[in-house]
């Protein structure tokens, strides 16, 4: 496996190389970088063009250029970056540090809520094959891949935001409303739960009333302007989750790993309840990893204390526990924040920019500052992104529903939970490993469009101004970041493939 990756890993870096002088030969030939200079009527014009020559290095053959840039950028491989300067002076070093963080970010957390909600609507749609939920699904899945990004951006920018911020002042549901919302959902749970027509009847029922109930509720105490779970919603939250992920690995029977799974939902519990009011107060980025570190360590130990022969799997489902459990606690920290929050900036869902100019509060407030800054361009790149992890993952999901084994474990009795979930699953996310690395590096492209779309100072806005400069700089710092997060995409989805079927590392 090592060797294979190795290889791998050399090939990538020589199609590096040769896509990194297509693309340099493709930008200086693109137009002329002094045509702005040379149509001013600054007296200072001759000087200023000489100087731009000397600093872009244009009285140098473009293979001297390209050679000065690929020395620069070679040096990244030891810590010491030369990217150059841009033309209008700056260091492209500088640039790219700001304009990467703010992209990887977006492109990050876009990716990881495309593949959760892909990949668990691809599994529905295979297990529901050709019901209503199945097409309804289907249809949505090529409208979101047919919408064009900017389109989709400008109608993200007029409901999600200025509509939404004019809704929140009040914060208040009509009674059509609130009927239709839950109408809506109790169609397309039933839909998605299946089974005889008494089954769906009592799924839709119970899911109209709970959600008439909850938003009849929500408005009565104008919850989405006061949020919070509060402990005892959030005791019932992780109780729920630890019996989600017990039922999902290994079934009730297996005591190992059912004690692993409860211990560690108990003491996710108490630490919380033993430290929400100190986070209250203040808190940090590097305090929440210590403490997600922590979390993560007692759920290691709790499933090899408590697993015995199932370790491996106690472990597993604990961290699994540990993880979600930190983040409904993280949630309600950030919920309870949110009325203060509404106070500081009453129209909260901006529509332009990644982080609010010039606004300075609490860690919490700065926080929940850039996670509204987050959610357009985010859902912009998600949606498009889901539609095709749907699909991709319906049709694996149904390749492998179909073969000999899975029909041989169905025949020797075992529950379909199981053959779905110990069989199916880990099976049909092979193909879809090699899908995730390439539309990771896809989204850093596409996010050209959309941080233009939005306002965001990344890599989108750092390509598009030095290729409108005609300054290769730039655009080859793009080209580097995209380049890179691509080859290791590739390589994590190398390891991957062994970790789901370990006949591959052989």
């Amino acid at each position: 496996m090592l060797k294979f990756i190795a290889k791998r890993l050399g090939i990538s870096l020589a199609i590096l190389v040769l896509g990194s002088l297509l693309l340099y030969v493709l930008v200086i030939n693109s137009g002329d970088p002094l045509e702005d200079l040379r149509e001013s009527n600054d007296p200072n014009r001759e000087n200023r063009i000489r100087q731009r020559i000397e600093n872009m290095g244009l009285n140098q053959p473009w293979y001297e250029r390209y050679w000065d840039w690929l020395t620069g950028a070679s040096k990244c491989l030891v810590g010491q970056c030369d990217l150059g300067t841009a033309v209008n002076g700056q260091s492209v070093n500088a640039l790219v540090a700001t304009a990467a963080a703010s992209t990887l970010r977006l492109v990050v957390i876009a990716s990881l809520a495309a593949i959760v909600i892909g990949v668990a609507l691809g599994i529905i749609t295979a297990i529901r094959q050709y019901s209503g939920f199945d097409y309804g699904v289907t249809l949505m899945a090529f409208m979101f891949f047919s919408l064009p990004v900017f389109w989709l951006g400008v109608l993200l920018k007029h409901y999600a935001a200025i509509e939404f911020n004019n809704w929140i002042v009040d914060a208040e549901f009509s009674w059509a409303v609130i009927l239709g919302i839950a109408a809506v959902l109790a169609i397309v749970l039933q839909a998605a739960m299946g089974g005889d027509l008494k089954r769906r009847g009592i799924t839709a029922g119970a899911m109209f009333g709970g959600v008439v109930a909850i938003l009849f509720y929500f408005d009565m105490v104008t919850w989405f302007r006061h949020p919070a779970l509060g402990i005892p919603v959030y005791i019932l939250s992780v109780i729920g989750v630890a019996v989600l992920v017990i039922v999902m690995t290994s079934g009730f029977h297996n005591h190992r790993v059912r004690n692993a799974v409860a211990a560690t939902a108990v003491v996710a519990i108490i630490g919380y309840v033993a430290t929400r009011g100190f986070l209250m107060q203040g808190g940090s980025i590097l305090l929440l990893l210590l403490l997600l570190v922590v979390a993560i360590g007692v759920a290691v130990a709790a499933g090899q204390l408590l697993g015995g022969f199932s370790r491996r799997q106690a472990t597993f489902a604990s961290i699994i526990t540990s993880v979600l459990a930190s983040l409904l606690a993280m949630a309600d920290l950030l919920l309870s924040n949110w009325s203060q929050y509404l106070s500081e900036q009453p129209r909260p869902i901006p529509t332009i920019g990644s982080a609010t100019p010039n606004y300075e509060s609490t860690f919490w407030m700065m926080t929940i500052d850039a996670l509204t800054h987050l959610v357009l361009p985010t859902v912009a790149l998600m949606l498009i992104s889901v539609a095709s992890y749907t699909r991709y993952t319906r049709a694996s999901m149904l390749d492998v529903l179909n073969q000999d084994y899975i029909r041989t474990a169905r025949s020797k009795g075992i529950s379909e939970r199981k053959v779905i979930t110990r069989h199916a699953l880990r099976n049909s996310l092979i193909p879809l490993a090699t899908i995730v690395a390439f539309d990771f590096a896809g989204l850093i492209g596409g996010a050209v469009i959309t941080e233009t779309v939005f306002g965001w100072q990344g890599m989108g806005n750092l390509f598009r101004t030095g290729l409108a400069a005609v300054d290769p700089a730039p655009v080859m710092a793009f080209y580097l970041v995209t380049g890179t997060a691509a080859v290791i995409m590739n390589m994590l989805a190398d390891i991957a493939y062994a970790i789901l079927d370990p006949r591959i590392a052989r």
